[in-house]
């Protein structure tokens, strides 16, 4: 029997943290033809990851330019692509999350009849303009796709409230803690070596990261003039924020906390030295969504600086807390997780709803079902 052509695609540091381990189980699979696109819609974050977990792309569109836009970065997926397809023809792609990488490979699969999988499928703010583009990325890959991996139980149900069968529907747990097996060392020593002389133990060391395109302008600067009170308020924090390289972030952090006492601010770190900080820090304050997953998995309250999210699974649990962009919001809960100890217990505590490190076993087992390889559905993950 033929093996099975499938081609995962990613253009994106995100992404290629979470589809890589889904990309070695793959490679170990003699049911299948495994292999590699990425769009490098991020050039250089993305190709720290891919050393990372020794990934060797089959297919590099390598699109990313300077001021790309959401338009350019479409326009140049869908053509690539359709030489690709042409020629290698797979039969299913797998694409991940939420990317303009991933709606674009979607729509181009679809123009060409090949199958989708859809990796962290489901998720849901139900506003779509927040977060932008990413939110009707998500649902309009969904529309496109044949085979749903949902995180949870949630994100499933939102698929179902969309009309999508509940047959091509698999709850798998979220691949990103499945990359954090491989990451986090205890005695690990960093690169950065700001980052080595930090006293995690005797400092309440705040992980920040903030960017996204709906907090650019005032929002942002209401969480650095929050994030510079609570370093001036509070003498046992320490602020390390990893500052985006688009110049519209760059330019508001270092106005408001440049020069300030006990603030590093560092460029993007890579995936080892994330998770090695997240697991180090006190806390977390971010607008990203994937450290609202990894965080839980490693105790770590996380405080959100956005009005909506699109993963409510740890809010719920209670490690996650959102808290928006308003300055005094920002500041206030923030200083509650300092202050109030058994506050900071409880959140840290909390369960993580996302895995359990087995979600690209539960893919592959999926796939295979999919395809006929396997008689029986496989188990799912039981989430929160």
């Amino acid at each position: 029997m033929e093996k099975i052509k499938i081609m995962t695609i990613f253009g994106t540091r995100p992404e290629a943290i979470k589809m890589a381990p889904l990309v070695k189980e793959l490679e170990k699979n003699n049911k299948f033809e495994s292999t590699v696109c990425v769009t490098a819609q991020h050039r250089e974050m993305l190709d720290q990851v891919l050393k990372l977990f020794d990934i060797k792309p089959d297919y590099d569109l390598n699109i990313m330019t300077t001021k790309q836009t959401l338009t350019s970065i479409t326009n140049k997926v869908l053509s690539g692509l359709e030489n690709i397809f042409s020629s290698y023809k797979p039969d299913i792609i797998l694409v991940h999350g939420d990317t303009t990488t991933t709606f674009a490979a979607s729509l181009a699969a679809f123009y060409q009849q090949i199958k989708v999988g859809h990796v962290e499928a489901g998720l849901r703010t139900f506003n779509k303009y927040f977060p932008f583009p990413e939110e009707m990325n998500r649902k309009l890959t969904g529309t496109i796709c044949d085979i749903h991996f949902a995180p949870t139980n949630g994100s499933k149900q939102n698929l179902l409230n969309e009309g999508i069968n509940e047959e091509i529907i698999y709850i798998t747990g979220n691949t990103v803690i499945d990359a954090m097996k491989t990451t986090i060392k205890k005695d690990y020593i960093f690169v950065n070596d700001v980052l080595n002389k930090i006293d995690y133990n005797n400092r309440k060391v705040i992980m920040v990261t903030a960017h996204r395109r709906e907090n650019w302008g005032e929002p942002l600067e209401n969480i650095c003039k929050a994030l510079r009170d609570i370093v001036l308020n509070n003498e046992e924090v320490e602020l390390v924020y990893l500052v985006h390289l688009n110049p519209i972030v760059r330019n508001t952090v270092e106005k408001y906390l440049g020069n300030l006492s006990r603030v590093h601010l560092l460029p993007p770190l890579d995936t080892k030295e994330t998770h090695n900080l997240m697991n180090r820090c006190y806390m977390i304050m971010t607008d990203s969504g994937g450290l609202q997953e990894e965080a839980p998995h490693l105790g770590k309250p996380v405080l959100v600086l956005r009005n909506v999210t699109e993963r409510p699974e740890a809010v719920k649990a209670g490690t996650v807390k959102l808290v928006g962009t308003d300055y005094l919001n920002v500041l206030k809960n923030a200083e509650v997780l300092i202050k109030n100890i058994s506050m900071y217990d409880k959140m840290s505590e909390s369960i993580n709803p996302y895995g359990d490190g087995l979600a690209s076993k539960r893919i592959i087992d999926a796939l295979l079902y999919y395809f006929g390889l396997t008689k029986y559905r496989p188990k799912e993950f039981k989430s929160v």
